[in-house]
């Protein structure tokens, strides 16, 4: 009698979530040249990008590690909603 392992599931990697990502990144260089008011240093594209890069993570685990379409949707909803909350409490300078 053999037995045959259960087949691992396949990471699939999602290229839109880390070129939507990339354009969020853009928008404040983009943003700088055309106006004096928005004034960002190397360290908030650090930071920006920094969040970013979690967020996708976050994203990406959601989408592969839950099965249910409630959960992964109940995730996602989480991490955007967390990754808000840092992103103006780091507007207002409450972290600081």
């Amino acid at each position: 009698m053999t037995t045959t392992a259960p087949p691992k599931p396949t990471f699939r990697f999602h290229p839109q979530i880390w070129a939507a990502a990339a354009a969020l990144l853009l928008v404040p260089a983009a943003a700088m040249m055309l106006t004096a008011e928005v004034n960002w240093g190397a360290e908030d594209f650090a930071a920006f990008g920094l969040m970013l890069t979690v967020l996708c993570i976050c994203l990406e685990a959601a989408w592969h590690w839950l099965a249910g379409p409630w959960w992964r949707l109940s995730a996602v909803m989480l991490a955007v909603l967390v990754f808000l909350t840092v992103w103006a409490h780091l507007a207002v300078n409450l972290l600081d």
